[in-house]
């Protein structure tokens, strides 16, 4: 089913869902069953499994250092077909711009298609760790919005190279990234939100938002956005605070504020044990005030881990 439509079907009670990532190569899927296991009795109607960007790695042969490209997690469209049988639940797969050609766009969401996938979340994805800024694959998309315009024509029988005309076509239901304190590299929120605008014309049905910690920017955001004819479904994403070093990791990496209170709570921490639950109160107090305001879906960033993310649902839902 549609993320859209799970929205519909719940008539205006907020759902639960949250975001996963593959397993680095060599681990075991038991262990993301592991962590999803928990969770499952708040049954959420879908789950997020991430796409990881291509990263340079250095091979000693013979004393030469070989330069090659790889992937540390792959298998997101995999795990996502594990996941829907052994759950029997929605998974959405993210697709990045970066690091995939727009021909092998086209044949991972064949692929999703078959494997009766409704769900694709439509990513521009990161600069790689040796880039200062994103650089776009040889023959890949520059912009989020190109991608979602692809798999909006896929919906249509339109391929990158033919028409087809069937009775079989996608229907996939479009997802992209919305941010309350905009992108690091957009000059102005404004002008971010005309990037979003784009994306909802080009074809996407929902927006999942970066994480805040703020409840205030989420609902200027939404507010400013509605300003703008931005009308669908913008689902809040949150992210509970684990371990102190996050106070000046989580700004560097996401440029996003975090409210004093929070940070003079982390700082009076003597363990990240500590940390975890201020995370997790924090991140409760969030959920309530969000799920009060009637938002569609509060959707978490477990990053692997569950324990405290099931303290949270256990308070919310």
């Amino acid at each position: 089913m549609k993320v859209t439509d799970h929205i519909i079907k719940a008539k205006g009670e907020t759902l639960f869902s949250f975001e996963i990532i593959p397993p680095v190569k060599g681990r075991n899927i038991n262990e993301l069953y592991n962590n999803i296991d928990p969770l499952m009795e708040f049954k959420p109607p879908f789950i997020d499994v991430t796409t990881s960007r291509e990263e340079y790695v250095y091979i000693d042969r013979n004393g030469l250092l070989d330069k090659k490209l790889t992937r540390m997690r792959p298998g997101t469209v995999g795990i996502c077909a594990s996941i829907k049988h052994k759950y029997d639940v929605d998974t959405i797969p993210h697709v990045l711009c970066g690091g995939f050609t727009k021909e092998e766009t086209e044949y991972l969401l064949v692929d999703c298609h078959y494997l009766g996938i409704d769900n694709i979340m439509a990513l521009r994805g990161d600069a790689m760790k040796e880039e200062k800024y994103f650089e776009p694959s040889k023959g890949g998309h520059i912009y989020a919005s190109d991608l979602v315009k692809q798999i909006h024509h896929l919906n249509t029988g339109q391929y990158l190279h033919e028409v087809i005309e069937t009775d079989n076509c996608a229907d996939f239901c479009i997802g992209v990234a919305g941010y309350p304190e905009k992108h690091m590299e957009a000059p102005s929120l404004k002008t971010d939100l005309k990037w979003l605008k784009k994306k909802v014309d080009e074809g996407a049905h929902y927006v999942v938002t970066q994480m805040f910690f703020d409840n205030n920017k989420y609902f200027e955001f939404v507010e400013a956005a509605r300003a703008m004819d931005i009308n669908v479904p913008i689902i809040p994403g949150i992210k509970p605070i684990a371990v102190k070093r996050h106070l000046h990791l989580l700004p560097q990496v996401f440029r996003i504020d975090l409210p004093q209170d929070l940070i003079d709570s982390v700082d009076s921490c003597k363990s990240n044990k500590e940390v975890r639950q201020v995370g997790i109160e924090w991140a409760i107090e969030q959920s309530k005030e969000l799920k009060e305001a009637g938002v569609p879906v509060l959707h978490y960033y477990s990053m692997g881990k569950s324990d405290n993310i099931k303290a949270i649902a256990e308070a919310v839902f």
